[in-house]
């Protein structure tokens, strides 16, 4: 069975706890590889639709410049990324207008796959709430234990969000969805030649794990500040 069944294959078994599968938390002192998942040909995306899947976004539409991460629930450096760093960059960028910032989406495994239909359930309104909480809890639900015990810690998190538990479980089991998003991943990472998580592609040039003063200097250039 290839990787991308193992991911999908799961979905409508979730509230049964679906397929095991690692979760790769593993360490590294930097980013995290992108499983090779990149480029593979699957006759069965290139028909889906992924315009259906819109952007998350935070900022101003008209900002200066366009800062976009690449990231995975399941990535440690990422958890770190916005329980640190990231506050800094929305306080200093994107709350000033200076800076409009799209989060997207990478599929290590199924479970990572789980937490994104999880925040995309309450849609933009409380997508970056619920990733919050995603980031905070990850060492606590992304090690739950068997897939049946992650998925209920994510409808944990759900549920804290204001989501209501048929809501949740319809998302959960969505395998259209869960296609979609997936083949909406593989074309943007093909696109920005996204192959570590958090990657960061600012004004369409690709950087990759960068702490916050980094990258203020290069939003700064950017800005032509």
């Amino acid at each position: 069975m290839n990787r991308r069944n193992i991911l999908l294959g799961g979905v409508a078994l979730v509230g049964l706890g679906g397929w095991a599968l690692t979760s790769g938390l593993g360490g590294g002192s930097g980013s995290t590889p992108v499983n090779p998942l990149i480029g593979a040909a699957n006759a069965q995306s290139s028909d889906i639709d992924t315009s259906t899947v819109p952007d998350m976004v935070l900022g101003s539409e008209d900002a200066p410049v366009t800062v976009i991460e690449y990231a995975s629930y399941t990535c440690p450096h990422c958890a770190r990324f916005h329980e640190g760093d990231f506050k800094q960059l929305k306080a200093n960028y994107i709350d000033t207008g200076k800076v409009k910032f799209i989060y997207r989406e990478v599929y290590f495994d199924r479970y990572g796959l789980w937490a994104s239909m999880i925040a995309r359930c309450g849609g933009q309104e409380k997508f970056f709430g619920i990733s919050d909480m995603l980031y905070k809890g990850q060492s606590e639900w992304a090690r739950a234990g068997e897939p049946a015990a992650i998925a209920d810690e994510l409808r944990k998190i759900g549920l804290l969000a204001g989501l209501d538990k048929d809501t949740l479980d319809a998302c959960l089991s969505d395998a259209t969805q869960a296609e979609t998003l997936y083949a909406w991943f593989q074309e943007n990472a093909e696109a920005d030649g996204i192959n570590s998580t958090p990657s960061f592609v600012i004004d369409g040039k690709k950087y990759g794990n960068e702490g916050y003063a980094a990258m203020a200097e290069l939003i700064d250039a950017a800005l032509g500040s």
